[in-house]
């Protein structure tokens, strides 16, 4: 990825003094745009981002106040530096107030204004890197939970980290509750954008009507809520990584914008009539087999072509059952920090190894929370564990194990023991569909979903 120039907006409304200020500003390699007047400043504004902005005071239509209030409430880490005269110190002591970084009088030396500049690219630089600290911290406890040592998983972990350092598009494949979020975490640590920020959205958990103001942000006015503008999560990741989380159930009205961006590069906020350019990279993940999507005219085909230059495939957790072990403890370990540390009895680790796991190592890592919570001495035993349905169903999980109605290799599907775990969280929890979600590791939207997919109903019994 070739560096972006550091942008500077100068707005003035004297051309001559503007065109003097651009060309010494161009000789020490910044870029630069010129506006006479507050109004010509906000339409750039609103085109580009830009770094630092040299601003006049006193300017005709739209005076430098009204840009430096618009600058504040719209973009995040631009620096502001007033330009102003003898007479106008005071009204510039009051723009430091508002946010302005700093500001300069008439005249001024080239040397004075460059050395200010780089105080205040300085004072950007390091909110950016606070940011990205953040970030960083985040990203480095979710990297740290890819442990693993089944080959197909760690297949996929070398596929990622060989793509991580290219510009393609990323679209990772796997059921709920596999990790997907955790790779795209990797993807973004290993890349050339790694020190820039890490965003994520879920396409399963916003409306679908504010999706779009998500993902490219709106003009104020655009809609009855839209009292400010707003940067989408394109504009705000910009030199970064955006994370498309279930991306399968991106409305169909949508898609298209999407794939315009992918194309280009460019956007435009909800309500508003300007293109924007944004450069990040989208990484996606969907636990939906986008190819029946696409047959069944859901989603887009070309888009699906913009996401899948590369593919990853995560294996569920029932197919990389030497993990689990590995698993538990860490998750063991993770949630008995604050506590006495914990060990799983023997029984416990039995019980995992035949259980098919159906919301991956999302599920696994809530059973060993409940069960660090619930369990009373340093041993977590069967009846602590809440698979995921409390003490009793535990035990008749074991004896219909141990009876060999359900193990692994036993004569019922898959999908016939998906079905039947679905509905045995529902009735656990009396058909609450927000607690049944969280108890599954899965989407509010998606378990609606299953439930019509397996005809199931409130106050059937049980299979």
């Amino acid at each position: 990825m070739d560096s972006i120039p550091i942008a500077i907006l100068a707005v003035d409304d004297e051309e001559s003094y503007l065109d003097v200020l651009k060309s010494a500003l161009e000789r020490e390699g910044y870029f630069v745009q010129t506006a006479t007047d507050g109004i010509a400043a906000i339409d750039i504004l609103q085109t580009l981002p830009f770094d630092v902005i040299l601003l006049d005071i006193m300017m005709p239509k739209v005076d430098g106040i009204a840009v430096l209030k618009y600058v504040k409430d719209n973009l995040l880490d631009t620096q502001v530096i007033m330009l102003t005269g003898v007479n106008e110190i005071s009204i510039a002591v009051d723009c430091m107030r508002m946010g302005a970084y700093h500001y300069v009088t008439k005249p001024y030396s080239t040397t004075e204004l460059l050395a200010i500049i780089d105080r205040a690219l300085e004072r950007k630089r390091l909110l950016v890197q606070n940011k990205a600290l953040r970030s960083e911290l985040a990203r480095l406890a979710l990297c740290s939970d890819i442990i693993s040592q089944d080959k197909s998983f760690l297949d996929v972990v070398g596929l990622a980290e060989r793509a991580a350092p290219t510009e393609s598009s990323i679209l990772i494949q796997g059921e709920s509750g596999t990790g997907k979020e955790l790779i795209a975490n990797f993807i973004h640590r290993n890349s050339v954008r790694k020190d820039q920020l890490f965003l994520a959205l879920s396409c399963s958990s916003i409306p679908e009507t504010l999706i779009e103001s998500e993902l490219f942000g709106h003009e104020k006015g655009a809609f009855t809520d839209a009292v400010v503008t707003k940067q989408g999560l394109v504009e705000i990741a910009h030199g970064g990584t955006l994370f498309l989380d279930e991306v399968g159930e991106m409305p169909t009205i949508v898609q298209p914008k999407l794939l315009r961006f992918l194309e280009s590069r460019e956007f435009r906020r909800v309500g508003g009539n300007q293109n924007l350019r944004s450069d990040v990279r989208i990484v996606s993940a969907t636990n939906k087999d986008l190819s029946s999507e696409v047959a069944a005219g859901r989603f887009r085909e070309d888009l699906l072509y913009r996401l899948n230059v590369i593919v990853l495939d995560l294996p569920p957790l029932r197919e990389r059952k030497k993990d689990i072990p590995l698993l538990a403890e860490h998750f063991l370990k993770k949630y008995a920090k604050t506590g006495r540390p914990r060990r799983l009895d023997e029984s416990v680790l039995q019980v995992f190894m035949k259980y098919d796991w159906p919301g991956n190592v999302r599920e696994l890592e809530n059973v060993i929370e409940r069960a660090v919570i619930l369990s009373q001495d340093d041993l977590i035993h069967v009846e602590d564990l809440a698979l995921p349905l409390g003490r009793r169903s535990v035990l008749d999980f074991v004896e219909a194990a141990s009876t060999k109605r359900i193990h692994a290799g036993s004569a019922i599907s898959l999908a016939e023991m998906h079905k039947a775990h679905v509905e045995a969280v529902l009735n656990s929890v009396k058909w609450d569909k927000k607690t049944a979600a969280k108890i599954l590791g899965i989407s509010v939207k998606t378990l609606y979903g299953k439930i019509q997919a397996y005809k199931l109903s409130e106050g059937r019994r049980p299979i």
